[in-house]
């Protein structure tokens, strides 16, 4: 399970650190692709593996499964970790997330996100905003 928060530069080769806490449970080789408010996902071999399979199961017919289905995989690469514990993103997905410099790493359960700095400050503002509403929303999932 990946959890925690953490801050790291990205250079100008595209490299950023992952924090150790991350590594081991990501693997020596891992899935990095666009996700969701302007951040990137990156996901373990075998999360990887499940959510292509639930993703697969979609129905092509369907216009928002085929516009989603080729959002995530385009975007999608496998990466690996230098000696330094960095990874290289592609531009195309520092490009989307707006990776500059600072960057925010977080876990979230089964995936790690990569945010910029600033693009994340601002969600989490807008977001602690109606933390409550949301917690009471979803009440009713039994969490």
């Amino acid at each position: 399970m990946f959890m925690g928060e953490f801050r790291h530069n990205i250079d100008d080769k595209g490299r950023l650190i992952i924090p150790a806490k991350f590594r081991e449970s990501l693997g020596s080789s891992f899935v990095i692709t666009r996700g969701l408010d302007r951040c990137l996902f990156a996901y373990p071999p075998s999360e990887w593996t499940q959510l292509e399979q639930k993703l697969k199961a979609l129905p092509f017919t369907k216009a928002d499964a085929r516009k989603f289905t080729r959002f995530f995989f385009s975007g999608a690469s496998e990466v690996e970790f230098d000696k330094q514990g960095r990874i290289h993103i592609a531009p195309h997905l520092r490009e989307y997330a707006r990776l500059k410099k600072e960057c925010v790493i977080i876990g979230v359960s089964t995936r790690v996100e990569i945010w910029c700095k600033e693009q994340w400050e601002e969600y989490y503002c807008n977001s602690e905003e109606s933390f409550n509403e949301i917690a009471e929303s979803l009440i009713d999932l039994d969490l």
